[in-house]
């Protein structure tokens, strides 16, 4: 093995969390993804969820409501330490990484802007004027990238209805952005896009976890790799 191949085995992945926006109005439920640029060394060209890794600002930032106890009892699971503040950073992290690439706000305008947001991503997102708001935001799925690859992810799938969205600010996605297109595809017809591996199981589970109404309560899947086997387990 060379020493390019050690240092990626040994990456420790980095915790990530990704959202889910699920449109229900119509007579089929459609989900939101976005094509990432071609000139992207990770998964160049692919259609993803928006999201990303979790910040230190992300336990920083206010929200309007909690996190369903449920929810973060699930994020919680099988983690080195867990806390509130842990799964609600999981949280804010995916609303943030969501309107930075998208420019969608998920949250509330009832408040008016949220003062003294941390500097960056929560900053612009305040200056729309919306509070991000956790009690909607619902876990789905949870994934290790397998060791080997050059970046590695503890990411958390995790989904909210698109009446969440309180406001959309234009011109976030572009040709030169991290998304240059995103389109609204019915569930059924989502998995014709060229898709990473993992973006197709976490369809499977949204798709089943609708017909079962959502419950809070239900099993999670949790995808990782161990000793070259890979595993599908529940949280």
């Amino acid at each position: 093995m060379n020493a390019g191949m050690e240092r990626a085995k040994a990456l420790r992945p980095r915790d990530a969390a990704t959202l889910i926006i699920v449109d229900r109005a119509g007579p089929e439920p459609k989900v939101l993804m976005g094509k990432r640029h071609a000139g992207h060394k990770f998964m160049p060209g692919k259609y993803v969820f928006p999201g990303g890794r979790v910040e230190p600002e992300d336990r920083r930032m206010a929200a309007a409501g909690a996190l369903d106890p449920l929810v973060e009892e699930k994020l919680n699971m099988r983690v080195p330490r867990p806390s509130p503040s842990f799964a609600r950073a999981i949280a804010l992290a995916a609303i943030r990484e969501t309107f930075e690439e998208t420019g969608l706000a998920i949250g509330v305008c009832d408040y008016g802007a949220p003062e003294d947001p941390p500097p960056g991503g929560w900053a612009r997102f305040a200056a729309a004027g919306v509070y991000p708001a956790l009690d909607a935001i619902d876990f789905l799925a949870r994934a290790i990238t397998p060791p080997g690859r050059p970046r590695r992810f503890d990411a958390r799938f995790l989904v909210v209805d698109a009446g969440a969205v309180a406001k959309c600010i234009e011109g976030v996605v572009r040709p030169e952005a991290e998304l240059v297109e995103l389109v609204w595809t019915p569930l059924a017809k989502a998995r014709e896009l060229d898709l990473p591996n993992i973006t197709h199981l976490a369809l499977d589970d949204l798709t089943e976890a609708l017909e079962k109404g959502l419950e809070r309560g239900r099993p999670r899947p949790f995808y990782r790799e161990l000793h070259g086997k890979r595993l599908r387990e529940e949280l």
